[in-house]
C-alpha cells in the first residue's frame, strides 16, 4: 500500500517520525513480535499529527511475501492526538481491518523458513478527512478510502527471517 493517492498527485506530504523501542528502521525484529511467538504487535511511537489531520492509519505490510504484497495489519479511526502504541496494544477506539492471515488485528511475521529476510514495511497515514471504515476491513478497502486524504506520513521497515 505505498503511498495513497495514486501517481501524478501533487499533494504537499508532511513527514512524520515513525519509531520503535524493538528494532530501528531497516534492522531485524525481534521474534516476540512474530506469528509463530503469539503475534504480539511491537511497541510504536510517532511525532505529533500536523494540525490538520483528523485520523490516523496504520499498516504494516511484506512486499516480499512469495504470494505478493502481503498485509499483516490494518487499523484506522486512530485519534489524531495519539503518538505511540504500547506493545500489544490495540489503539483505543480504532477500528481493525482484517489482515491476509484471515484475522482482525497484528498478525506478525511468517516468512518461509529458508528465505532471505523480508521487509515489513510499517506504514503510517495522516488523513484530512475521516476514513468511514468499519472493522474487518482489507487493504484495498483502506487504499480506496484514504485516496487523496493523505497529508502527513511515516514509514519505519523492520525485517525478519525464519
Amino acid at each position: 500500500m505505498h503511498r495513497p493517492g495514486g501517481r501524478g498527485h501533487e499533494q504537499l506530504m508532511e513527514e512524520m517520525t515513525l519509531r520503535s523501542s524493538a528494532f530501528t528502521d531497516h534492522t531485524l525484529m525481534p521474534s516476540d513480535y512474530s506469528h509463530d511467538s503469539g503475534d504480539l504487535s511491537p511497541p510504536l511511537e510517532w511525532s505529533p499529527a500536523p494540525e490538520e489531520v483528523v485520523e490516523l492509519a496504520l499498516v504494516c505490510e511484506d512486499p516480499d511475501a512469495p504470494v505478493g504484497t502481503f498485509a499483516h495489519w490494518l487499523v484506522a479511526g486512530i485519534d489524531p492526538v495519539t503518538t505511540g502504541l504500547d506493545a500489544g496494544e490495540p489503539p483505543t477506539g480504532a477500528v481493525l481491518g482484517r489482515n491476509d492471515f484471515g484475522a482482525e488485528g497484528y498478525g506478525g511475521p511468517k516468512p518461509p523458513v529458508g528465505d532471505d529476510p523480508h521487509r515489513y514495511f510499517f506504514r503510517l497515514y495522516g488523513l484530512s478527512e475521516p476514513s468511514g471504515l468499519r472493522d474487518g476491513f482489507t487493504a484495498e478497502d483502506l487504499r480506496d478510502a484514504v485516496e487523496d486524504k493523505v497529508v502527513a506520513s511515516g514509514t519505519l521497515v523492520g525485517t525478519y527471517a525464519r
